[in-house]
C-alpha cells in the first residue's frame, strides 16, 4: 500500500464521524487517488491513479479480493439506501471479488456489483444490483434495475426498466475470456507497482504480459461489432467502393441484409466480402427508428483477403458459414443463410408473390438487377420448380428472388440464390434438416408448415397468439378486424380454435397473428384462410403436427402483363426521379373519366418499381389500369393506360 494515500476527509457534516479505511497489506493504493471514509479494501486489489474512494455520505464500501479499479474510477454513495453484501451486512456499496471497475467508471451507491464482474470505460451503475459475472460494456447506464447474474450489457446501452434488464444475452465464453485478461493485466500492474524500484522483480512480470497478451483478430472484431448491433436492435448494412470511389467517398451498398439472426448476417457478411474482394467494405449499424447510422467500421481493404467467419462458431456460439470449396465456386446465398425456405413460405403464406431478378457481374457492381418476371405457380414446390428453371437459364448470372406484398406495396424479402460459377439448381427432393438439399441447392419442404407448429413456435418464443379477419374489401386496404387473444393450454388446443373461427369466417380472409406483450410488437403476421378455401380440420392435442396446412398463395401475375412500352415508361420515371402512381376504374367508371388510386409504387430502383406495378395490376384484375407520373412540381409527365378488362 502507498504510504502518500490520502485518506483526509473535506469538511462536511459527516467528516467528525468518518472510520478510518481498512486496506489489506497486500493491496495498493496510489498516492494519486483518494480513499476516504470507512472503505474495507481486500487483499490483492489495485486502485489506481486519479481513483476517487469516498464513503462519506453514503458508507460503508467494501471492495473484494483481487479486484481493481482503474484510473479516474469515482466510488459514491447517497446517504440513503443500502445494498446487501454477500457477508449478510448493509453496504451503500459492495463490490464482490475478481472484478475490474475500468477507467472513469461511476459506481454509485446504494449500488451491488458481484463477483468477476467487468464494468466498462465510463459507465455508471447507480442504485442498482449487477448480477455475479456480468459484463457491462462501455459508456453504458445501469440505473434502478437488478442485472441478472451471467448477462452482456452491449456498449452504449441505457438499462433503466427491469424488462430491458431480464432481455439482456447472456454473456458468451469470449467475453468471460477478454474480462479475465482485464483482471490479470491489472493483477500484474498492482504487482508492478509494488516491485517498481526492482529491476529483477518488474522482469518477469513484463515477459508474463509479452507472451499472454493476444489481441483480436479481424474476423473476432466483426464478430463483436455484428453482436453488439444485433443486441442493441440494431439493423446491419453494408457498403464497398474500389480505390477510386474510396477517395471521393463514392460507397455503394451491398445487396441489404435482412437477416437478424447473428449467423445468418455473418453468412450474408462474408457473401458481401467475397463478392467485392480488392475493394474496401465497411460495416454499418443503422437505427431503423431513428432512421440514422450508429457506426460506420472499414472491415476490408484492398489488399486485404476476404474474411472467412467458419471459426467463429467454436468460440463465439455462431454456426460457421461455409468456406469455399476447392475449385473458387460460390455457394448461393441458400446454403448460407438457412432460413431461406421458411422466409419463402412466411411470403406465399401471407399472400405475398415471389419475382426473380438476375445481374451479370457488371450489373452486379452497380445495382442494376434485371426483371425476370413473377414465379406463376400457386404453391411453394411450384415455385421452386419455376426457380430451378431460372437458375438454369441465368447459369454465370447473379440471381435473386423477391418477396412481395401486393396489399402493402413494399418487399417482404430479398435474397441472392446464385452467384457466377455456383450451381444453378433448385432440387425438389426431400430437404436435409436445414431445409436444403446441398450446398447450392434449394429444396422444397415435403409438406407446407402447419398451422399447430407455427403455433407452437410462437408460444415456445413466449408470444400470445391472436386473430384478424377482413372480408375482400377491407383486404384490399389492409383494413383488418382484431378479435380477443386466444386462450389455450397448448398448440393443439390453440389450432381447434383457430379452425372453428375459419369455419365461422369462411368468406373472409383470416390471418393469425403472435404478439410479444412485454416488447409490446409482433413476431408474426401469417394469413390462414382466404374466401373460398377449405377450412382446416380440428387438431388433436397428439396428433396435431400434420392435421392443417396452409392455403396456397393464389397465383400471381405474370411479367408478360407488362408491355416493353409499359417497362420503358417506368424505367424513365425511375430515372427520372418521378412519383409513380396506378389508377383504376371498372367500365362504369372508365366511361365518364372516374378513376380512383390504386397504389403508390414505393421502389426506388427500375426493377423494384416494375415488380411493384405488376403487384398492383394482379390485384386489379378485369379492371382498367392507369400509370401516373408526377414531378416535384405534382405535374403529370405521363398518364397512360396499362391494363384494360379481358387482357
Amino acid at each position: 500500500m502507498a504510504a502518500q494515500t490520502s485518506f483526509a476527509a473535506p469538511p462536511t457534516p459527516w467528516s467528525r464521524t468518518l472510520a478510518e479505511p481498512k486496506i489489506h497489506e497486500s493491496a495498493y493504493v496510489h498516492v494519486f487517488s483518494n480513499l476516504i471514509g470507512d472503505v474495507r479494501v481486500g487483499e490483492n486489489v489495485l486502485i489506481a491513479p486519479g481513483t476517487s474512494v469516498r464513503a462519506d455520505e453514503g458508507t460503508p464500501f467494501h471492495i473484494g479480493r483481487n479486484t481493481n479499479l482503474q484510473d479516474g474510477v469515482v466510488v459514491h454513495g447517497l446517504d440513503q439506501g443500502r445494498v446487501l453484501g454477500d457477508d449478510g451486512e448493509s453496504y451503500s456499496v459492495w463490490i464482490g471479488n475478481n472484478s475490474s471497475i475500468t477507467h472513469m467508471a461511476l459506481v454509485h451507491g446504494p449500488a451491488y456489483v458481484g463477483d468477476h464482474c467487468f464494468i466498462g470505460f465510463r459507465s455508471t451503475v447507480f442504485n442498482a444490483r449487477v448480477g455475479a459475472g456480468s459484463i457491462v460494456m462501455m459508456h453504458c447506464l445501469i440505473q434502478d434495475v437488478e442485472i441478472p447474474p451471467g448477462k452482456y450489457v452491449p456498449s452504449g446501452s441505457i438499462i433503466t426498466n427491469q424488462q430491458q434488464a431480464d432481455r439482456l444475452p447472456d454473456v458468451q465464453e469470449q467475453d468471460k475470456h477478454f474480462a479475465k485478461h482485464v483482471i490479470g493485466i491489472n493483477e500484474a500492474l498492482r504487482s508492478g507497482y509494488h516491485c517498481a524500484e526492482d529491476t529483477a522483480c518488474i522482469l518477469p512480470i513484463k515477459n508474463d504480459m509479452a507472451t499472454t497478451y493476444q489481441s483480436k483478430s479481424p474476423v473476432a472484431e466483426v464478430v463483436d461489432h455484428v453482436r453488439q448491433l444485433l443486441a442493441q436492435g440494431y439493423r446491419i448494412g453494408t457498403e464497398h467502393a474500389n480505390k477510386r470511389q474510396f477517395q471521393n467517398g463514392g460507397w455503394k451498398s451491398c445487396s441489404p441484409i435482412q437477416a437478424t439472426a447473428e449467423s445468418a448476417v455473418l453468412g450474408e457478411l462474408q457473401s458481401c466480402l467475397a463478392d467485392h474482394a480488392g475493394e474496401y467494405v465497411r460495416l454499418i449499424g443503422i437505427d431503423a427508428k431513428a432512421k440514422k447510422r450508429v457506426m460506420e467500421k472499414i472491415i476490408q481493404r484492398p489488399e486485404d483477403a476476404p474474411l472467412t467467419f467458419s471459426g467463429a462458431a467454436s468460440s463465439n456460439g455462431y454456426t460457421a458459414a461455409p468456406s469455399y470449396a476447392s475449385n473458387g465456386h460460390k455457394p448461393s446465398a441458400a446454403a448460407v443463410d438457412s432460413s431461406l425456405s421458411a422466409q419463402i413460405r412466411q411470403v406465399l403464406g401471407r399472400g405475398g408473390k415471389i419475382a426473380v431478378e438476375y445481374a451479370n457481374k457488371r450489373q452486379f457492381q452497380t445495382s442494376s438487377w434485371q426483371n425476370a418476371g413473377f414465379l406463376q405457380a400457386s404453391g411453394e414446390s411450384g415455385v421452386v420448380a419455376e426457380l430451378n428453371r431460372i437458375l438454369a437459364q441465368q447459369a454465370g448470372n447473379y440471381v435473386r428472388i423477391v418477396g412481395v406484398d401486393p396489399v402493402a406495396k413494399k418487399r417482404l424479402l430479398e435474397a441472392i440464390v446464385q452467384r457466377p460459377n455456383g450451381q444453378a439448381t433448385v432440387s425438389t427432393s426431400s430437404a436435409s434438416s436445414n431445409g436444403f438439399s446441398s450446398a447450392a441447392s434449394v429444396s422444397a419442404p415435403a409438406a407446407s408448415s402447419d398451422l399447430a407448429g407455427q403455433i407452437q413456435q410462437l408460444l415456445n418464443q413466449g408470444a400470445v397468439i391472436g386473430l384478424e379477419y377482413a372480408d375482400q374489401r377491407r383486404y384490399r386496404a389492409s383494413s383488418w378486424t382484431t378479435v380477443p387473444p386466444i386462450q389455450g393450454r397448448s398448440a393443439g388446443e390453440i389450432a381447434n380454435a383457430v379452425s372453428s373461427f375459419i369455419a365461422q369466417h369462411g368468406n373472409d380472409y383470416v390471418r393469425l397473428i403472435g404478439v410479444d406483450t412485454r416488447a409490446k410488437k409482433r413476431l408474426a403476421e401469417v394469413v390462414v384462410h382466404r374466401p373460398g378455401a377449405k377450412a382446416p380440420a380440428a387438431a388433436s392435442s397428439a396428433s396435431y403436427g400434420a392435421s392443417y396446412s396452409a392455403p396456397a398463395a393464389s397465383a400471381p401475375v405474370s411479367a408478360g402483363s407488362l408491355s416493353a412500352q409499359t417497362v420503358d415508361q417506368i424505367r424513365q420515371l425511375v430515372r427520372a426521379g418521378h412519383k409513380i402512381t396506378l389508377e383504376y376504374a371498372d367500365q362504369r367508371r372508365f366511361r365518364i373519366n372516374s378513376w380512383q388510386t390504386a397504389g403508390v409504387v414505393q421502389a426506388s430502383n427500375e426493377s423494384g418499381a416494375i415488380a411493384n406495378v405488376e403487384a398492383i395490376l394482379a390485384d386489379y384484375a378485369g379492371m382498367y389500369v392507369r400509370i401516373i407520373g408526377t414531378d416535384g412540381s405534382k405535374r403529370r409527365v405521363l398518364e397512360a393506360v396499362i391494363q384494360k378488362p379481358g387482357k
